[in-house]
């Protein structure tokens, strides 16, 4: 979906999904290679009119990533809200951000949600998507050039790598409505 707002000075909303693989014996941040910017980037999108934030990660990681959402688990902080009433409940973000996209007056305020997974996605990556995706220990992470990624992505693929896998849960995916 292209930017709805197009003004100067004006924000998108994107969602994202950060996941990390442990069927190996270290941890690894799964990131793919833009199509356009040729970078590394979590996969995500712009949240449609149509959408939330949790709708958008799930069609977003089918067509980039080839994984359905019944494949992850979700990091999550333990004490967090678990039940609410006349509300649909979404999951706690891994961060909520806001950055200038690329060398525009044009801001993205991302959500970005955190996976785990043991698996190889199910499904080839979306016609016309990015098929460039690798697997990162924190360590190969730190160790990319500046420019091969944003510095948000690294800050937060790290703190995932760190903190989410040390000190939160992983919590099914279908307990979020979709």
């Amino acid at each position: 979906m292209p930017h709805i707002h197009t003004d100067a000075g004006q924000h998108d909303l994107t969602a994202s999904a950060y996941i990390v693989r442990l069927d190996k014996p270290e941890p690894r941040l799964v990131l793919h290679q833009h199509k356009l910017l040729h970078i590394y980037l979590q996969f995500g999108g712009h949240v449609e009119l149509h959408e939330t934030p949790w709708q958008t990660v799930i069609h977003e990681l089918a067509e980039e990533s080839g994984y359905d959402i019944d494949q992850l688990a979700l990091l999550q902080p333990a004490m967090r809200l678990k039940v609410i009433h006349e509300a649909v409940l979404h999951p706690v973000p891994a961060s909520i951000l806001t950055h200038r996209f690329g060398d525009t007056d044009h801001y993205h305020t991302d959500i970005a949600f955190a996976f785990v997974t043991k698996e190889a996605p199910k499904h080839a990556v979306g016609k016309g998507e990015s098929n460039k995706i690798q697997a990162f220990t924190a360590a190969e992470l730190t160790a990319l050039p500046k420019g091969s990624l944003p510095e948000n992505v690294r800050d937060i693929g790290l703190f995932i790598l760190d903190e989410g896998l040390n000190h939160w849960e992983t919590v099914d995916t279908s307990a979020f409505a979709s």
